[in-house]
Parts: structure tokens; sequence; C-alpha cells
């Protein structure tokens, strides 16, 4: 019993302790953890996600890639600023909502062609968009409004609400492209930051350059998509950017909004740019929509690693970013309140549950646990575009569950060796089981209950021992023995022990036992029944006779583990009944009965005889005797079989 307090204080010690380990982890949020660990299972949920309900491409997208088959026909990249320009234009002529140029002009091919593609652009200024490239380093130094040029400062967003809430990257350097391409023209940056495993899961709304807050390139084509003027972005500190009053786009305080990725490369349609240039392509097929031009040949070295592909052409990357903006399907970071909760929960419900059971329910309840919370994550993520972090609840779970396997499995082993090595020889493998499985059951400290008691003795074993060589008396006795043994065990009683010639059996102890009456006698009668058989077979091989008789009586007795602590203890019984059970097995001589029970006994058994479960047989009345060490006479009565 103090051992099985001792468990219980272990484990719920250590459920209390990895809670409130995790609790505080999920609170702080380690950056390392969130972007491998907790990205990962991210991961897993895009390809779960796309197993179960894959999102549909979206059709309001396209891509013009300047691919392989674009540099075997025009020649290897970079092109021609004037062969650009003749692309550029025959998009534009389409007239898409928005043309979005994932390529960077950072160096001038000369002022003429440098100028034909910016004219080209500055046409359609309010529909395209192109790069800015930005340095972001460790060591930062201040950087005056003079120094950004004119047409990346043109593009800052004026409306920043909650300016400290937020920490947005902070870049150190600024690589326009050259003014004849970019002046006038509107500007987004293109600065990307893998999580720790290399993996890009976020788009950069803004960035910190100087004292201004600029926008990315995505952003700014999802804007003039929705059909807003440069005044209506606005960001809301940490919360999110608000795109005038129809989309909001939750961000952390970095100001990095989480990608919903499609799938794999090639989740939207893509157009060769060679097919453009060749006038393949119907002007229709680009009439409002939201166009990005961009490289996706190898050579360019524009891929991206994502949840889905190491291989991902940057372009469609930010295909996806202006996708999930205007089509409103933002992922959104959960504040963590969902994970406190259920973290919460589960501790409460481990805490007070896992002492309780053993290893393998525990682990159930656990498994239970676990589910459930990967049901809920996926759930969330799949229909409500929620990211819950999943790291620290469920490894709180997996580690609680498996310090309870190990320490239940250690204790409950040791337990299970003490119960076999204490009852194993006293009762049927089947109550040992079951006394392993429940060990409060097997309360060896000591107890009182009312229990049936059997004593069996042989009949005339004194004189038979003398008659006969030791040798043939210990065969005998070990035949007559483990009949008799086999048949208490089969009647689920308890073999205390054997004295000599004598066997005392009780039933109603280690375990419960409301019929331990019912099963006595029945043992009894089976205990005749079996012995008669074994006395035909005897004397057909011409050996010794035997005969017993037996005296069962029910009353309250002591039971549990008896003796010297640490040298020898036996689980029995003491008391009264006990002693009254052993001198009614005594008056089976005088009554020349086989089986003798006490009125105590007969009245356990009124309910069964009223049932007629007991029809085969009689009890006849010996009337009241009186048994050495008490006052009162005692009814006794004999078990006779009608066939006897």
């Amino acid at each position: 019993m103090k051992l099985h307090f001792k468990i219980r204080r272990i484990i719920l010690v250590f459920c209390i302790l990895s809670s409130t380990l995790f609790l505080i982890l999920l609170m702080v949020r380690p950056q390392f953890i969130e972007e491998t660990l907790e990205a990962f299972t991210l991961d897993m949920r895009f390809f779960l996600r796309n197993i179960i309900s894959r999102p549909v491409i979206p059709d309001n997208i396209l891509i013009v890639a300047i691919d392989e088959k674009s540099l075997r026909e025009y020649g290897r990249w970079p092109w021609s600023r004037f062969l650009m320009s003749e692309l550029v234009e025959k998009i534009l002529f389409s007239e898409p909502r928005v043309l979005f140029v994932d390529i960077f002009f950072s160096e001038s091919e000369n002022k003429a062609a440098d100028e034909a593609l910016g004219n080209i652009f500055r046409r359609s200024k309010d529909k395209v968009v192109i790069a800015t490239a930005f340095d972001v380093w460790i060591k930062k130094k201040y950087i005056s409004r003079k120094e950004i040029p004119e047409q990346v400062l043109d593009s800052a967003i004026l409306r920043v609400q909650g300016l400290k809430e937020i920490k947005p990257i902070e870049a150190d350097d600024v690589l326009a492209s050259v003014p004849e391409i970019s002046k006038d023209v509107i500007t987004g940056h293109i600065y990307n930051h893998p999580d720790y495993d290399g993996k890009l899961r976020w788009e950069i709304l803004y960035l910190k350059y100087g004292d201004e807050i600029l926008p990315s390139l995505s952003l700014q084509a999802s804007r003039i998509a929705i059909g807003l003027e440069m005044d209506k972005i606005e960001i809301f500190g940490n919360k999110g950017v608000r795109l005038g009053e129809k989309v909001f786009i939750p961000t952390d305080k970095r100001g990095r909004m989480l990608v919903n990725y499609i799938g794999r490369e090639g989740s939207f349609r893509y157009i060769s740019a060679s097919d453009v240039l060749k006038g393949y392509v119907n002007k229709s097929l680009f009439k409002d929509k939201i166009v990005l031009l961009g490289t996706t040949a190898i050579a360019t070295y524009d891929l991206k690693n994502t949840p889905f592909s190491a291989n991902m052409p940057g372009v469609e990357k930010n295909a996806t970013v202006i996708e999930n903006i205007v089509n409103k399907r933002i992922l959104r970071k959960s504040h963590g309140y969902v994970e406190i909760i259920f973290l919460i929960l589960t501790s409460l419900i481990m805490i007070f549950a896992l002492p309780r059971l053993n290893a393998l329910k525990g682990a159930g309840v656990c498994l239970v646990l676990f589910l459930s919370y990967v049901s809920t994550v996926l759930f969330l993520f799949i229909y409500k575009g929620v990211w819950v972090n999943f790291v620290y609840p469920a490894t709180n779970i997996i580690v609680v569950t498996i310090f309870v396997i190990v320490v239940k499995y250690f204790f409950e082993e040791k337990k299970a060796r003490e119960i076999r090595g204490i009852f194993s020889s006293y009762v049927s493998p089947k109550i040992v089981e079951e006394l392993i499985n429940d060990p409060m059951k097997a309360r060896l400290g000591g107890e009182r209950k009312v229990v049936t008691v059997l004593f069996s003795d042989i009949i005339g074993f004194t004189s038979l021992s003398e008659e006969r060589s030791p040798e043939e008396v210990v065969e005998l006795l070990n035949e007559y023995f483990s009949e008799m043994t086999n048949i208490i065990f089969k009647w689920d009683g308890t073999l205390d022990k054997f004295v000599g010639d004598e066997i005392m059996a009780f039933w109603g102890a280690p375990l419960d036992q409301p019929n331990h009456a019912e099963l006595a006698v029945r043992c009894a009668m089976n205990m005749i029944g079996s012995l008669k058989k074994m006395q035909e077979r005897w004397l057909k091989e011409n050996k010794v006779v035997l005969d017993c008789g037996i005296g069962i009586n029910t009353g309250e007795v002591v039971v549990g583990n008896i003796g010297a602590e640490g040298k020898k203890m036996d689980y029995t019984l003491i008391g009264d009944n006990v002693n009254i059970a052993a001198r009614v097995e005594k008056l089976t001589r005088t009554y020349n009965a086989k089986i003798l029970i006490t009125e105590n006994t007969l009245n356990y058994l009124r309910d069964v005889l009223k049932d007629g479960r007991f029809g085969h047989c009689e009890f006849k009345s010996k009337h009241a005797v009186k048994v050495k060490g008490k006052e009162k006479p005692i009814e006794l009565y004999e078990v006779v079989p009608m066939s006897h």
C-alpha cells in the first residue's frame, strides 16, 4: 500500500513539473523550436490538408515564366531590355489588373534600352509593380531620409498605428532598380528570410529602412488587385495589416504573414514567355487577371524551399502570397489561448487520472488526449485556417505518457512479482492475474472479512502412516493433495496450507466473493466426488484407499500476510471462526458424515436454496453441538447428495 501511494506521488509531481515546464515554453516560445519542430508540424498539416481537401487552383492569377523553353528560343539569361520591353508590352496590351514584375533591374544595360523598358512601365504605372532589393545585416547603421531613393520613398507606408508594438526587420542597404526603369513606378521589397531549417513559411509584408516602413512587392500587387490607393495600406501594431475595409492580414510583431501554400510548384497556371512573345496567347487570357512575370529556368537560380518542395520558383511563392490576400485565404497563428487551455485541461486530467490507473489504462487515457489534440489542431488548420501550436501540449502528453508507462511498469512489475510470490501457491493463476491487474484487492496489511473456511482431513492417517513405508505414504499424499488442490483452484478458492494430512482453504479473500459459501460447499462436493473415483482406481490397483472428512464454517476473521517480516510470511486467516471450521471437520467422524457445515454457512446459502441451485443435494440437520471454546451450541448440517 505504501508503494502504491509512493507511485501516485511520483507521477503527480512529475505531471505538475512537466506541465509547468511546457506551459512556460508555450508562453516564451523559443524561436529555434518554433522554426524547427513546430514548423515541421506545420508542414505536416499542409500535407494532410491536401490529402483531405486540396485547395482549388486559382484562375485569377497567371504566371508568365521565363522558362527553359524561353531561354532555348530567345537566348540565355539575362535578356536584353529591348526584348523585356516587348514582352512586358504584350502583357500590358492585354489589360491585366496588375503586372507583378519579379525581376530585379539592378544594373544598367544602356540608357536607350533602360528607358525603353521604363517608359512601358510608366505608361501603365498604376498597374505595374517592380522589385527593390534590401540587405539586412547584424550591424545596424543610421539611414537618413536623404539616402533613400525617391522611387522607394514614394512607396512608403504612411499609416502606422501602434508603432511601439512592432519590431520590423530593419534593412541596412537598399538597391533599387536603375532610375531610368524605376522612376515613377510602384516598387516593393523582395526580401525573404527563411526559418532555421531553410524553408520559407513567411512573407515579410513590410520592413523598416531608416525611419520609413516599406511594403513588400506582393503587398503592393495585392493592393492594386483589390483596387486600393497607397494610403489604404494601414498597419495595426502587431495585430496585422489592413487593406482598406476589404482585407485584414494577421501578422506577428515583425510584420510577417504566414504563407498558405497551395501545394508543390505548378499550383498556378504557367504560360511560357516565348509563347507570349510569339503571339500564341489570346489577349483575353490576361484581361483583368493578376499576372506575375518571373524566371523559372534552373539557370536563373530563383528557387525557394517551401513546406511542399525545395524547388518552387520564387515567382510562384509570390503568386501564393497575392492569392492568399486577394482571395482572403489567409492563415493566422493562434495567440496561444487554445494551446494554454488544452495544456491545462490535459494536465489536470493526467494529474488526477494517471496516478489512479495502471500503465495500460494510463497510456490509453494519454492516447485519447493526444488524438483529441491532433484532431483539434488539424480541424482548426484545415477548416479555420488557424495554426495552433502543436509541439508543447503534445510533447507534454508524450513525455508524461512515457514516464508513467516506465514508472508504472517498473513498480507494477515489482508489485506483480510480490503478488505472484505471495499468492501463486495459494490461489489459481486466474486469481493471481486478477490481483496483479488490481493490486488494491490484495490488501496484505490485514483486514477483517467475512469468509468461508474449509478444513479437510484424511481419516485414519496416523495408523496408515505407521503401516506403510514413507515412500508409499508420500506418493499417496502427493496424489491426493494434487487432486484436491486442483479442485480448490477450480472453484476459485485460496489454499491456505497443508498441515500433515490436513488441507485448509477459504473463500472471500483476497478477492471479494459474494457467493463464497456456495463456492466452498460446491468445492467440498467436488472433492468428495473426485475422491470416490480415486478410491475406485486405488482398489483396482490394490493400493491403500484414503478417505476424508470436510468441515465448513462461515464468519468474520482477520486475514492478511502474517509472519516474521523479511523472513517468512504467509497469507492466512486467524480467528474463532477458523477454529470452529477445524473442529467441525473433526466431528465428521462422530456423525459418520463426509461434509459438515455450520448454520452460519447455511444462512449464506438461503438465496441459493430458494433458487433451487442445490436441488441435487440436501442439508440434514445434525442438531446443535457444543464446540470446544464456545458457550453457545452450534447447529450442524450434513451435505448429502440426493443419490447418496
